[in-house]
């Protein structure tokens, strides 16, 4: 019977495959597109389509998780901070986790090899998705000051 160390956090990176550099290649591509896009036409601009809608705000005319993030990424990229909260307070404290995967992308595209993979307790994933299920209710709550978390 194996056991396992659960005083080590952190597993090391491996070398990338060519299909896994041209994976994180790809990604770091589309990122930066998209990041770039977003830094020169704002989602916020009236009479514009260049965006998609929310369908699940199109169906039922109540905010999701997401509501808000194209609007506060375009604020972020303008240096709005308070703006970007905002729009989707829950965006804002998700970035740093999502930059230190899209650098660990670009680690592995250029160098072949990522940041280090922290293990996550299944604690951790099953809090983060109730947060995701709490913020997403309590959005649509019209009461103040609940109201604030709207977009």
């Amino acid at each position: 019977m194996q056991v396992m160390n659960t005083t080590f956090l952190w597993q090391p990176a491996e070398t990338a495959s060519w299909r896994a550099r041209l994976l994180g290649l790809m990604i770091v591509a589309g990122s930066i597109f998209v990041l770039v896009y977003l830094r020169l036409f704002n989602p916020a601009t009236p009479g514009t389509n260049m965006y998609p809608s929310c369908p699940f705000h199109s169906l039922t005319g109540l905010n999701c998780p997401g509501c808000g993030t194209l609007r506060g990424l375009h604020q972020l990229m303008h240096g709005h901070l308070l703006s970007a909260l905002n729009h989707n307070v829950l965006m804002v404290l998700m970035l740093p986790f999502f930059a230190y995967t899209l650098v660990s992308y670009a680690l592995v595209a250029t160098r072949g090899r990522g940041l280090p993979k922290p293990f996550v307790r299944p604690l951790y994933l099953h809090t983060l998705l109730w947060a995701v299920l709490s913020f997403w209710v309590l959005r649509n709550i019209p009461v103040y000051p609940l109201t604030l978390l709207s977009p």
